[in-house]
């Protein structure tokens, strides 16, 4: 067993996922503007450190992914973040992509950018203390897309960023996003996500990736969301199983799903599903953002000072998704 793999499965024991807090600047503002909270540097880092110090943190949360401002902050107490991340029982991650631009080729589509100085960047993010990193190819779904170049170009970069990564000693977070944007049915996002991450696995290989010393970031088989042919969530277990199974090589430690624009209980409800129905060896668990955090920020914007409740909440959120990837959650154990 190699130290990466050791890593990725500490991250994902016992029902512990990955609590994704890499929003960038302009993410953030977007959100705390919505309740009404100014976005300042304090201000995000009060919220996140609220977070970070929760209780859930030890026995929910195997994984915390940072943004580049974040993980070079100091919390109250003067200590640095990713100290107190490892203090409560998590290892620390940080996402190292720049973003999605416009692909030359096809400007209806986007290509991940950041390979340009990566190496670098990833020593000095070591040297921070993150364990493992993330970064996220995009794709979206319509007659003509994904293309062939999109699938391409962003299964290529994930693949030699993943290949860096692994040579800084880090875990990659390999996340091809399908997006859930369109009018496309629950099959079509199946095919599409089937060829994508199909595309992917190709690239590692050949970048001599360690794939055992991986964790895919996967979306789950939806419907989009201005579909009229909406499936259950039973058929949404079924079909995401499906998928990941002809399409994931055996040797993957881990899949830990992201929440891509579902609500905190159905984002719950489907992983609980798949793990009900997992036939796979592979361990599936989360990686939320929105669908750990939302609530928690709602309350915590009430009164930024009033940490036990904004940390109540939270917990809730990540017990309720810790035992969904045990297929142990019900709804009668929502508040």
């Amino acid at each position: 067993m190699s130290e990466l793999n050791k890593i990725a499965l500490k991250i994902l024991e016992k029902g512990k996922g990955i609590l994704a807090a890499d929003e960038s600047n302009g993410t953030m503002t977007k959100r705390l503007e919505s309740v009404n909270v100014p976005s300042t540097a304090e201000n995000r880092l009060l919220f996140r450190e609220t977070l970070f110090s929760s209780s859930s943190m030890s026995e929910c949360i195997g994984g915390v992914i940072l943004y580049d401002e974040t993980i070079k902050q100091q919390t109250s107490k003067k200590n640095k973040i990713p100290e107190l991340i490892l203090k409560m029982g998590s290892f620390p991650g940080i996402k190292v992509d720049t973003g999605a631009k416009v692909l030359a080729g096809s400007p209806k589509e986007k290509i991940t950018e950041g390979l340009d100085g990566l190496r670098e960047r990833l020593k000095e993010y070591y040297k921070l203390g993150a364990k493992f990193t993330k970064w996220r190819g995009v794709y979206s779904i319509s007659k003509s897309f994904p293309s062939k170049l999109s699938v391409q170009s962003n299964a290529h970069a994930l693949a030699r960023y993943s290949a860096l990564v692994q040579e800084s000693n880090m875990v990659p977070i390999v996340e091809p996003e399908v997006l859930m944007d369109g009018e496309h049915s629950a099959n079509e996002c199946y095919e599409k996500t089937s060829e994508v991450i199909k595309k992917c696995f190709e690239e590692l290989i050949l970048n001599k990736v360690d794939l055992s010393g991986i964790i895919l970031k996967p979306n789950m088989i939806l419907a989009g969301n201005k579909s009229k042919d909406k499936i259950s969530n039973k058929e949404v277990a079924e079909l995401t199983l499906k998928c990941l199974k002809n399409s994931v090589p055996s040797e993957v430690p881990g899949i830990t799903f992201l929440s891509g624009g579902q609500s905190e209980i159905e984002a719950t409800e489907n992983l609980n599903l798949i793990n009900k129905y997992n036939n796979t060896n592979f361990i599936m668990s989360f990686s939320y953002g929105r669908a750990l955090q939302q609530s928690a920020l709602k309350v915590w914007s009430k009164d930024m000072g009033n940490t036990e409740d904004t940390q109540k909440v939270f917990n809730h959120r990540a017990k309720m998704n810790t035992l969904a990837a045990q297929g142990r959650w019900s709804r009668d154990l929502e508040i």
